[in-house]
């Protein structure tokens, strides 16, 4: 039996298929498209439809643990409690899903929604799961790169008071560890959500700040503009898409998203390292950019 990575092709889903394959582990990445960085060796690749029922029965009967990544689409509602209705079928206890910090809290954004009722679901069917709520990851900054490093202005919404970004690598990998202690208990083990943070909280003006230290240049904020934001992003995914992401971001303006108390001390405790700072980011970025 091995461990299912639904989502497991994508940019967070394929980093988490490495961590577990550098950890030895059989794993099953199923995916709607190929990693572009290819399949680390060992690891089968399956790409499919997740509304193929047959085909998703079939992988849930190879599986004995299973993670649960569903992109931020319009269907993400109907893709994410499909899927966890068939685990619940095929009798899996052993889960991970890959949530949102802020998921109970910015509700009027469909994205935030859809991630409340899975984790409703996964509550009402009975299913051992660790809820990972990870915080939003530094590269989400990376298509910024020339508007930062050339032009010196800085776009994400990240408002005043505060947000405690993450490596996406430390994302994946505390989903890797999350999904190893699973697989090797022998017995299921209870539900818990686990906050997936970075190990300090950046705002707008400090984000700037780091910046502006980074390049040795006045860089310049402009993320409250949540208009703008919208704009940009439609250029990137769908009007709706990008209206139902600015939606996030009013939360994040109004306030906040913040781990708490001890989330971070936790995260460094299961990696057995420090967390990754958005600061060794920014100067691999602006070397890249270089």
């Amino acid at each position: 039996m091995a461990i299912l990575a639904i989502g497991g092709t994508g940019q967070i889903g394929s980093h988490v298929v490495e961590a577990l394959a550098r950890r030895g582990a059989e794993v099953r990445a199923f995916g709607s498209e190929p990693s572009p960085r290819g399949a680390p060796a060992g690891v089968e690749e399956v790409i499919g439809d997740i509304f193929d029922i047959e085909l998703m029965r079939r992988l849930l009967r190879e599986a004995s643990t299973v993670f649960v990544l569903n992109p931020a689409v319009a269907d993400e509602l109907a893709r994410v409690l499909l899927t966890l209705s068939l685990i619940d079928e095929a009798r899996i206890q052993r889960v991970v899903y890959l949530s949102m910090m802020g998921v109970d809290r910015f509700t009027d954004a469909s994205r935030a929604a859809a991630k409340l009722a899975a984790e409703q679901t996964i509550r009402q069917l009975g299913l051992p799961t660790t809820i990972l709520r990870p915080n939003a990851v530094f590269q989400n900054d990376v298509p910024l790169k020339d508007a930062i490093t050339r032009h010196h202005r800085y776009t994400t919404p990240l408002g005043s008071v505060g947000v405690t970004v993450v490596d996406l690598l430390d994302v994946a990998e505390v989903a890797a560890l999350e999904l190893l202690r699973r697989e090797r208990s022998a017995a299921p083990l209870p539900t818990e959500v686990i906050e997936v943070v970075g190990p300090e909280a950046h705002t707008g003006q400090s984000i700037v700040r780091l910046w502006s230290d980074v390049l040795g240049e006045n860089v310049t904020y402009e993320g409250d503009d949540l208009d703008a934001v919208e704009q940009r992003m439609r250029g990137v995914m769908p009007a709706a898409g990008a209206y139902d992401l600015k939606l996030v971001f009013r939360g994040i303006l109004r306030e906040g998203v913040l781990g708490a108390p001890g989330a971070a001390e936790r995260l460094v405790a299961m990696l057995g390292r420090p967390l990754r700072t958005y600061r060794s980011f920014a100067l691999t970025m602006a070397g890249a950019s270089s």
